[in-house]
This record gives C-alpha cells, structure tokens and sequence, in this order.
C-alpha cells in the first residue's frame, strides 16, 4: 500500500526520458488517508485490474514496467500474475494516483519475489514508473533530486509527519481523466514553452527555500514558495503549444477562496499539479474552516481531506517467486 504525495515545489520536464528522471529536483509532503493499495496473485495468464474494472492502457504500463523490474531483479521468464490495484480518491485526475500506484508495484513486486531490495533500488525502480513515484516511499517531507553523477536519483527525508503535522484539504473539481497525462505534457513544454529554461534555471532557489522553511516551521515562508512554485510550473505549460490548460472555472474559484482566508489570517496555501483539483496545505488549527469554505466554492464537486503520513508500506505477501 501506498499513499499519494504531493509536490509543494514542482517538477516538470524529464532530463532521462528512458530512466524517467526529472529535469529539477522536488520537495513534497506525504499523505495520510489516501491511498493505493496492489494486490499481486498467481495466474494463468495476465490481468489487470483497476478500481474493480479493467483498464488496458494502465495495464499495458504495469506490465511492461514488471517486465522491466522482473528481467534486471529475477531468474528466468516472469511468471504470469494478475495485478488488482485500488485508489480510495480520484484516478488520473491530478491526485497523484499514479505516484501511488506505482510505489505500491514496485513494493509489491519485490516482496512477492522475495528480492529484499535496499531501499535505494527501490527508489530508483518506482521512478522508472513515475517520476513522483519514489517521494512516495517515504513518509513526511521529502525530497528528491538527480545524484551528482545523474545516474541515478537521490531521494532523502526533510522532516517527519510528527515534525510538523500540517493537513492538506482537496477541492476536487472534476472527477475526469485528464485529456493529456503528465510524460506527454512535459515534453510538450520542453519543445514548445518559451518559459522552459528558466524554469530550469530557477529551480535550485525554490528548492533550498522550501527545505528552510520547512527546517523553521515557517509557514508563511513555506506558503509563498510553494505557491510561487506552483504558478511558475503552469506558466510554462499555458506557454506551451498547444497550451496546456488544466484548470477548469472552479480551480479558479477555489483560488480566489484561499486568497480570501489568507486575507482573513488562515495559514492556508494552496498547489495545483497537472489536474484541475486545488490542494490547500494548512495549519491543523484552520483545517476545518479551509475544508468548510472550499466546500462551499461553486463547482467544487467534493472535498478531501488528509495529513501529512507515513510512507509506503507491503501488507501482505501475495506471490511468491
């Protein structure tokens, strides 16, 4: 099982399309209450299941990526498996789902084999699925960078769930798929957006500002990265050609919300990711105000709720290689 993050300072670009690397680095907060949960079993042939349903192109994503996993970490040809996997939120519509689903594989796969992998290897498989992936095996703040020699990622703690138990309240605004996934949209905007090099350029600053704020407990500090962050990433993908747009008119008015309680002294900021869904990270004081105004926004479909959580975890070991 594992649960979804959710980037506070972006990435967006891949600078290894065949590794998955990210082009700039990430920090982002682990959550608590939701969650993908994978289940692996014995079969004749393979399936895939999702949300009770079956879904061929996340299947054919899965299983290649097993392949992958299975041919560098097992012996001899993979054996067939059905794969079920289950999100208690939203799937592809933003959430991070796919950060999840693919740290509760990777998980999966090395505990049904039995390869005991260090917790390095892990992060470095889950990225292969997805580039926010690895931030999901770790719990609290984490964050993520290319190591020096840029074969490989470095994924290292910031502070604990106990260290600064903030919450994060969703306003889901569309329960639709997203019409153009993350991978795609990123090379979109690395062709075609004017603003993407100093994207790059500026990365390194919001990075090593968030981590301070974080070390400080400093929210307002915090609160302005991130949503500086946030706003910088969706430039360059406006800028792109065609422009990718991933807002709708309620993401808008639950923006204006936020500012209006910021106005009003609430610690509450808000992120958006590649979905139309307005996350509002907050202080556990203000928690039930923010949850309450975004419910009200026009638009806002429903509202989610969660706090900064432990990392991935395997539940049960369901194969066995």
């Amino acid at each position: 099982m594992a649960p979804p993050n959710i980037a506070l300072i972006k990435y967006w670009g891949k600078a290894d399309v065949q590794r998955n690397h990210p082009a700039v680095g990430s920090l982002s907060v682990t959550l608590d209450g939701l969650h993908t949960e994978t289940h692996l079993s014995a079969s004749s042939s393979d399936q895939f299941i999702l949300n009770g349903k079956p879904a061929p192109a996340m299947a054919a994503r899965a299983f290649a990526f097993a392949d992958a996993m299975y041919a560098a970490c097992g012996e001899g040809p993979r054996p067939s498996m059905a794969i079920q996997t289950d999100n208690n939120f939203p799937t592809a519509a933003g959430l991070a789902s796919s950060a999840s689903g693919f740290a509760a594989l990777t998980l999966a796969l090395d505990a049904a084999f039995g390869w005991s992998l260090g917790a390095d290897d892990l992060a470095q498989w889950a990225c292969r699925g997805s580039g926010s992936a690895p931030r999901s095996l770790l719990g609290g703040f984490v964050r993520l960078d290319l190591a020096q020699d840029a074969e490989r990622i470095a994924l290292s703690p910031v502070a604990s769930a106990q260290d600064w138990p903030l919450h994060l309240v969703v306003a889901v605004t569309s329960l639709a798929q997203k019409k153009t996934g993350s991978t795609e949209g990123m090379t979109r905007s690395r062709g075609t957006s004017p603003y993407y090099d100093q994207w790059l350029a500026t990365h390194a600053a919001d990075l090593d500002a968030a981590q301070h704020a974080i070390a400080a407990r400093d929210f307002a500090a915090l609160a302005e990265v991130t949503e500086h962050s946030c706003l910088k990433m969706h430039a360059v993908m406006f800028a792109s050609r065609p422009p990718l747009i991933y807002w709708n008119a309620a993401s808008v008015a639950a923006i204006d919300a936020v500012r209006q309680m910021q106005a009003e002294g609430l610690q509450a900021c808000f992120t958006m990711d590649a979905g139309p869904q307005v996350k509002v990270l907050c202080t556990a004081e203000c928690a039930d105000t923010v949850a309450d105004r975004l419910a009200r926004v026009t638009g806002v479909d429903t509202v989610l709720r969660a706090r900064v959580g432990v990392g991935a975890r395997v539940l049960d070991v369901a194969v066995s290689g």
